[in-house]
This record gives structure tokens, C-alpha cells and sequence, in this order.
């Protein structure tokens, strides 16, 4: 197949737009904040804390529906014995932003807090904080460089460009404009992006429906015509595993800078609420033409198309169902316009998390942990050259890693797994620490990946109840791999485990130490009866100017009954993240 001209002046045009708004937003948005104060590094990060409900909407949204959002749902949907009751990630994402919207974005928001780990840093210390930052840098930066490597298999599918150079090009503009503007270039990008999403994938739906090659999709839904129902439909037995990744995308999709940076660059804490909740319905708006376009897939009869009598699901190529329906069974204009939206979404994501984990590494890593003196020119200039390298690990990984949908996939349960349980800790569990906090993080990580990845070829040395042995067998190479498959909800039982690990032994050592049974002086973690050294991080230097409305605090911290009050904190008490200074 040759290049197609057409579809590459598309691409051209579309790079091109997306590049002038992101320096248009720098340019309009270039003294916002700082004119109030806010210094540059923190106006990069969350803007001035002015985004509105329409930028903020869009932006909010982006958060999830990006390139493996809409290719991963129409896969789902695609692949036989899997269907729509398999594919989670509209319906989890959309109810872990109305979650994180109900519990977690406004008491981030009241605080005034930069990033996901300030509280973590606040309360546990830089090291803790150091920790943490590990698997939420990891999640970033493995989610860039899968998207991106979707993006190189799309486009050689329908341009037949060379995967390298666009993923490289692709890379370079989300990038470069994001160097420019920080989070306004990555918000207003993201309009255009969204719009040219639901755009494009809808112009080519109704063409897709038409092709004679494709059956009646109400038909194929609950028959079986060229392959199994795409509906699909979950065994009883598989339940537990259902339910376990459903978690993971529920509760598991809230501990990400990504969203929290959206959050903490809402103009106030309500309006934090009605964005996530915005972002959520914008979900599963945007899942639906995905879903239309995997049930198209599992419905067509490929013998009649220009892709072949094979299947593509037979030639393990279901993960690019999407732009394969979008090549051979839509006009030529029309497919260019569906690449168009997979481009736009892949650098919506992409974008957004190279920011996220350059932020989190320039506030958290570089100057609370070992620069508090540190400059506001000094902490912009480490952005921007932790967003480029960030960026061009992504683009390495994309282009060098087969298995990079593997390091994503266990990168994102660790998130689960290890910070999802530290943040509900650090919000709402009264009197947990920093050894706590070390224990839970141990738990987590040792159950989790005690359970083995398949993906990865990681073999388990935790055999959890139900475990099955299971075998692959590659369909083009015919070689027959063997894997572990644990039906046990183990990533659920792992948070768990982390949660309460953190609770028990942050409750024993405040114990022992105000008891009297340790000596103060074994309190090397200075976490309880030395818990306001230098270690631990003051609030001031979390917070360096007021952007705390106090009405809204006073809707964040309600009054409990006694029994209640024990055991979650909201306002008054030495762990809460707000009181550090107070006792001093």
C-alpha cells in the first residue's frame, strides 16, 4: 500500500492546528496568576487556579478518553467471548470521576495543594513522598509511551507512514507545546482534540453501518452470525475477576496527577465537584461511537472488504480493530477524518501525563525534597527539562518495548494497589504515620506483584485461591505460551491489605512511642513523638499563599458523632494534613 497523500496533508493540517492553539494559549493565558502572586512554576502546573466549567469540562475529560480509551473500548467490544460486558473502562472511568468528584476533589482543592503528593509529603515526609513517587511517575510515563505506540500502529495502518517518524513527530508537538504553555496549552489543546474526536469518529460511523459488508448490528448483538454476540456476557465464574478489575478502574482511576491536576486547577473546590462530574457524563458520550465501531467489527463479513477473508481477530490484530474498520470499510476522506480523532486523542493523553509527571518530579522530587531553597526560575527550568526527557522516555519506549502495555497494566495496579489506600489515609483516617505508611506501601507491592503478570511474562510466587493454569497460542507464529491466570480477586484483597496494614501499624507505633515502651529516640522516621522536625514538611512551605476559601472548608470538614469521629478526621487532631503547623 502506498502513501496515502491525502491522508497525510489530513494529519498535517490537524498537527498543525493543534500546535497554533497550544501557543495561542500560552500567549493568551501568559500572565495568569502571576499577577496575583502565583509564582510561574505553580501558574505551569495548575494554571491560576481560574479554569472554567467549559476549558475545564473538556479538559477534565481528556483525562481518560485518550488513544487507549477509544481503541481499547472498541476492542473490548470487538473481541469474541469478550463484548460490551467486558469493556469496563466507560462505565469505570465515568464513576471514578463522579467518586473522586463526591470524596476527593474538594478537600484537595480547599488545601491549596500543587500536586497529588503534597499531602503525602505533608504528613508522612519527603521520603515517603520520594516513595510514592514511584509508582505515579512509572503510571505516567508507561501510559504515554503505550498511547504513542498505538498512535504508530494507527497511522501505518491507514497512511502507511513509518511508525518511528510519527510517533517521534507526534511526541515532539504535544511536547513542545506543552513546554510552552504548561496546563493551559494542554487544556485548550484539548478542546480542539475532543471536538475533533467526537467528530471524527461519528462522520464515520453512519459510513461504517452502511458498508455492505457489515450485518445488522441489532442482529449480531444477541446472535451469532460471523462470530460470538458482541454483547458478550460474563460467567458466574468469572465474576470475582470482573468485579476485581472493575475496581481497579473505578477507585483505581482516582489516584492519578492527571486528575488531580485538573482538580487543583479548578477555579474553587465546588467547581472541582461539578468538572468531575461534567467529566464523567463526557465518558460515556465518548465511548459510544467506540462501542459502535467494535460491534460494526465483530458484524462484518471480511471476505467482502479490501482487508481479507481472515479476521483480524485471527491474525491477533483485534487491539486495531478501529482503524482497520475505519480503512476498509469507510471512503478514503472519511478514514482520514477518524485518524484525525485517534491523533487527537493520543496526544490528549499524552500531553497531559508528560505534565503530570514533570511536575510532580520538579515540586516534590527536586524542590521539597532537596531544593526548598530553590528558585521560581530554578523550579521552571527543571519542568521543562524533565517534560522533554520524560517525553522522550515515553518515545523511546514506544518505539523500543514490545511488552509496553504490560509495564502498563501492572504500573496501573500498583496505583491501585499502593496509592489509592495512602490517599484515603492521608484525607479521612485519623492518626496514620509514617510507619504506617511504609508498611501498607511494602504490603501492596508484595501481594500485587507476588501475583505474577502475564503480560510481562512475570510468573507469580503467590498462587492465589482459584488459580488456573493457562495456555496462548499465537495465532500467525502458532507457539503456545503457558501463563498463570488468577481469578482471585487479588489486586482488590492487595489494596485492602495495603489499607489496613497502614492503619494497624500507624496505630501500633503511636502506641508504643506515647506509651512509653519505645524510646522516643528509636522514632527514626521521626513520624509520632517527633513528627514536626525538618522531615516532616510544613504547611507553609506547601502552601505559600492563601488560595483556601473558608466556606468551603466549612462545607469539607462536617461535625461527627463520637464514634465516627475516631475514626475519620476532617478538621481538629494532630494527623490531619492541615494541623501541622498548628502544633507547633
Amino acid at each position: 500500500m502506498a502513501i496515502h497523500v491525502d491522508g497525510l496533508l489530513a494529519i498535517v493540517i490537524f498537527y498543525v492546528l493543534i500546535l497554533m492553539v497550544g501557543i495561542w494559549a500560552a500567549w493568551k493565558n501568559k500572565s495568569s496568576g502571576i499577577s496575583q502572586g502565583t509564582d510561574l512554576s505553580e501558574s505551569i502546573m495548575v494554571g491560576g487556579r481560574d479554569i472554567g466549567l467549559f476549558v475545564g469540562g473538556f479538559t477534565m475529560t481528556a483525562t481518560w478518553v485518550g488513544g487507549g480509551y477509544i481503541n481499547g473500548t472498541a476492542e473490548s467490544v470487538y473481541l469474541p467471548g469478550s463484548g460490551l460486558a467486558w469493556a469496563q473502562a466507560p462505565f469505570g472511568y465515568a464513576l471514578s470521576l463522579v467518586v473522586g468528584g463526591l470524596f476527593f476533589a474538594k478537600p484537595m482543592r480547599s488545601r491549596g495543594y500543587v500536586t497529588m503528593l503534597d499531602p503525602f509529603q505533608q504528613l508522612y515526609g519527603k521520603r515517603m513522598g520520594g516513595l510514592l513517587f514511584i509508582p505515579a511517575l512509572l503510571g505516567e510515563i508507561f501510559w504515554s509511551a503505550a498511547i504513542l505506540s498505538a498512535l504508530g500502529a494507527t497511522l501505518s495502518v491507514i497512511v502507511d507512514i513509518n511508525i518511528s517518524m510519527s510517533v517521534v513527530i507526534s511526541a515532539l508537538i504535544a511536547i513542545f507545546y506543552t513546554l510552552v504553555g504548561g496546563l493551559y496549552s494542554v487544556a485548550y489543546t484539548d478542546v480542539v482534540q475532543l471536538f475533533c474526536i467526537f467528530i471524527g469518529l461519528w462522520i464515520s460511523v453512519p459510513f461504517a453501518l452502511s458498508n455492505p459488508a457489515v450485518s445488522d448490528i441489532g442482529v449480531t448483538a444477541v446472535n451469532t452470525v460471523f462470530q460470538s454476540p458482541w454483547l458478550g456476557e460474563i460467567d458466574p465464574s468469572d465474576g470475582w475477576m470482573w468485579a476485581d478489575n472493575f475496581c481497579l478502574l473505578m477507585l483505581g482511576g482516582i489516584p492519578w496527577q492527571v486528575y488531580f491536576q485538573r482538580v487543583l486547577s479548578a477555579s474553587s473546590a465546588s467547581y472541582a465537584q461539578v468538572l468531575s462530574f461534567l467529566a464523567a457524563f463526557g465518558c460515556l458520550v465518548m465511548a459510544v461511537p467506540s462501542v459502535l465501531i467494535g460491534a460494526i467489527g465483530a458484524s462484518t463479513d471480511w471476505n467482502q472488504t479490501s482487508y481479507g477473508p481472515v479476521p483480524p481477530v485471527e491474525k491477533d490484530e483485534s487491539d486495531m480493530i478501529l482503524p482497520i474498520v475505519l480503512q476498509h470499510l469507510c471512503p478514503p476522506f472519511v478514514s482520514f477524518f477518524g485518524l484525525g480523532a485517534v491523533s487527537a486523542a493520543v496526544m490528549s493523553s499524552a500531553d497531559s501525563s508528560i505534565l503530570s509527571a514533570s511536575s510532580m518530579f520538579a515540586r516534590n522530587i527536586y524542590q521539597l525534597a532537596f531544593r526548598q531553597s530553590a528558585s521560581d526560575r530554578e523550579i521552571v527550568w527543571v519542568m521543562r527539562i524533565t517534560i522533554f526527557v520524560f517525553g522522550a522516555l515515553a518515545t523511546a519506549m514506544a518505539l523500543l518495548t514490545g511488552s509496553v502495555y504490560g509495564l502498563w497494566y501492572l504500573s496501573s495496579d500498583l496505583v491501585y494497589v499502593i496509592i489509592f489506600p495512602q490517599l484515603l489515609c492521608v484525607l479521612f483516617i485519623k492518626g496514620t504515620n509514617t510507619y504506617g505508611s511504609v508498611a501498607g506501601y511494602i504490603f501492596g507491592l508484595l501481594l500485587r506483584v507476588g501475583g505474577g503478570e502475564p503480560y510481562l511474562r512475570l510468573p507469580p510466587f503467590i498462587y492465589y485461591p482459584g488459580w488456573q493454569m493457562r495456555q496462548k497460542e499465537q495465532r500467525l507464529t502458532r507457539e503456545v505460551e503457558r501463563f498463570v491466570e488468577q481469578r482471585f480477586p487479588y489486586k482488590t484483597v492487595s489494596m485492602l491489605a495495603s489499607l489496613l496494614s497502614n492503619a494497624a501499624f500507624s496505630y501500633a507505633a503511636k502506641y508504643l512511642f506515647e506509651s512509653g515502651k519505645l524510646s522516643p529516640k528509636y522514632d527514626f522516621l521521626d513520624a509520632v513523638v517527633s513528627r514536626h522536625s525538618k522531615e516532616t514538611m510544613d504547611k507553609t512551605t506547601l502552601v505559600t499563599h492563601d488560595n483556601i476559601i473558608l466556606s468551603e472548608l466549612a462545607a469539607v470538614k462536617p461535625r461527627h458523632g463520637g464514634s465516627v469521629a475516631g475514626t475519620f478526621v476532617n478538621d481538629e487532631g494532630e494527623v490531619s494534613p492541615d494541623s501541622s503547623t498548628e502544633h507547633q
